[in-house]
């Protein structure tokens, strides 16, 4: 085992940033044709065609953006009720090798919601409280669909800039449908198959007791669970120490892979509106704030981590205390990145071992929404929100009519911009308010002081941002967290759905304006930087003080030598 080297690691970061870029652009221009040509690819119209006739839908007929809504919402309350139930009766459920008993209702209740949401929150233990069934029929299945949800609502927002005087966005079953078929179940069988080969398990086998009895090892279908829990921007994992557990990430291949899984949909999503919207500069501005914003979070982790904990191992100590050595420093920290610049919450590493100023680097991008590529779909119609209110501002600066796309941005659009941007941050404050002045919540908290604050903040950004993973060090499994964190979950997924709906029926109804001499041009490097801007300084503004009283407030107890 060696120390970590900066140089081989950066090579290596630019080498995958290269091949993730190779790849994202030809699958973004396939994502536009299956969503936003009249005929999609042949093999995806017979594989619709059943679907369609099984659900009584007819494809042709689009909705309002509120008939849209209606269906999102009421498909996904069914998704929640019926894994709702699943969880409470799965003892008396087949494929239940290990025996495992149902969930208490509380629990289930904060689980189904989790997975509806793409949150994939674990307030559970997966090998030892998630029967087969539940893992598969359950998890796996809203695993699709969730990803699916956020994947269509990117569409139609697609829809409300490309549209003109309409009050039609599209129909959610088809956008639903296609997402599953066409993007998400194909990426998925390849990323299993990629996995199985490489040592990830995959089996309905019971349970293997070791020779001398004292040891269960837990077996179970992994590797398709885990190919769409990073496809689909997931998270969650089927064992409890996830993408830690050499079941589930074997190797170094393995974990670049996985990390290649979670970021390509997201990445690819840029490309697909530049070709969907007739100028593909517009995606490749938003691929590079995005990969500029992904590549400076990864620096300042691996740069943090990479010094070390002084109180730990001295000065010069090695830095891979809580993390896999089979990884190393550059491949944990560049999936720690992927996983909380998306809303993937998957982890390789324990992240309550991070530096002070390690830790905060993904407590920060979760904060910022989770816009620096995001999690399917929902990291992109997020971005756009942010595209909405910097045209919006700049536009108040010069004296202009801000326009993004040839519409006209009016009070309507920014009330909705900034309702999808703030929520998350909002329900995050609240919360961990709440949490920190009742019993209930600060009786969680195993480790006391700064470290502590950020614990409970990072439980709530995770939850009501989508995340889903954890600081640890809190126990979240009791009944005040396992409700809260229910309700951040919900509001945290459906109102920035909601606003960014009405956002997408607003900018179909207008007319297309000509761009002018006072037009903000918004495919130049100078509209990057101002994008960049509007996103570090909206989450500054709102979340500086808890990341001072937090993490800035452990690391100077740490240099200043203190105990932590």
């Amino acid at each position: 085992m060696t120390y970590p080297d900066p140089l081989l690691d950066a090579v290596g970061i630019i080498v995958f940033v290269l091949l993730l870029t190779a790849v994202a652009f030809p699958l973004g221009k396939y994502m536009s044709r299956l969503f936003f040509q009249d005929r999609p690819p042949a093999i995806i119209r017979t594989l619709e065609a059943p679907v369609y006739r099984l659900l009584g839908v007819d494809p042709t007929a689009e909705e309002t953006w509120r008939g849209y809504a209606r269906d999102l919402l009421i498909f996904n309350g069914i998704g929640v009720a019926f894994l709702f139930v699943l969880l409470l009766l799965q003892g008396f459920l087949p494929l239940n090798p290990a025996g495992v008993s149902g969930f208490s209702p509380d629990l289930a209740l904060n689980t189904a919601i989790s997975f509806v949401t793409n949150t994939n929150w674990q307030a559970y233990s997966g090998e030892v409280a998630a029967s087969y069934l539940s893992q598969m029929v359950g998890f796996a299945v809203q695993n699709f669909l969730s990803a699916a949800t956020g994947l269509a609502v990117t569409v139609v927002l697609i829809r409300g800039l490309t549209r003109r005087e309409t009050d039609r966005v599209g129909c959610f079953w088809v956008d639903l449908t296609r997402g599953v078929l066409g993007v998400l179940l194909p990426l998925a069988i390849i990323g299993a198959l990629v996995l199985a080969s490489q040592g990830v398990i995959q089996n309905l086998d019971p349970y293997v007791q070791t020779s001398d009895g004292l040891q269960t090892i837990a077996m179970g279908p992994v590797a398709s669970q885990e190919a769409i829990k990073e496809v689909g921007t997931n998270g969650g994992g089927f064992f409890n120490a996830n993408s830690a557990h050499p079941f589930e990430n074997p190797n170094p291949f393995t974990n670049l892979a996985e990390i290649f899984l979670i970021l390509l949909i997201p990445a690819a999503l840029p490309f697909m509106f530049g070709e969907a919207v007739g100028d593909r500069r517009q995606g490749y501005i938003l691929y590079a704030v995005m990969l500029a914003l992904f590549l400076g979070a990864f620096a300042v982790l691996y740069t943090a981590e990479l010094s070390g904990n002084p109180l730990i191992s001295g000065t010069s100590g090695f830095p891979m205390e809580g993390k896999e050595v089979r990884f190393g420093l550059g491949g944990t920290a560049l999936f720690s990145t992927a996983t909380t610049a998306t809303s993937t919450g998957a982890v390789n590493t324990m992240f309550d071992s991070l530096t002070p100023l390690g830790g905060l680097v993904p407590l920060a991008l979760i904060l910022l929404s989770e816009v620096i590529f995001g999690g399917v779909g929902s990291g992109f119609y997020t971005m756009i929100a942010f595209v909405v209110i910097a045209v919006f501002v700049a536009g108040l600066m010069i004296g202009r009519t801000p326009e993004y796309l040839g519409k006209k941005i009016g009070a309507f659009e920014m009330k909705m911009a900034v309702a999808t941007v703030l929520t998350a941050g909002i329900l995050t404050l609240i919360l961990s308010g709440i949490a920190l002045s009742l019993p209930a919540g600060t009786s969680s908290i195993l480790n006391p002081g700064a470290h502590g604050l950020s614990e409970i903040v990072y439980a709530f950004a995770s939850m009501a941002n989508n995340n889903g993973s954890a600081f640890a060090g809190l126990n979240a499994t009791t009944l005040f967290y396992t409700l809260t964190g229910s309700l951040a979950m919900a509001l945290g997924r459906f109102v920035p759905i909601i606003a960014i709906l009405a956002l997408a029926g607003a900018l179909a109804a207008k007319k297309t304006v000509p761009p002018s001499f006072g037009t903000l041009p918004t495919h130049t490097v100078p509209f990057a930087i101002w994008l960049v801007l509007v996103v570090l300084i909206v989450g500054a503004l709102t979340f500086f003080p808890i990341f001072a009283m937090g993490p800035i407030a452990e690391h100077l107890q740490m240099v200043g030598g203190m105990v932590l």
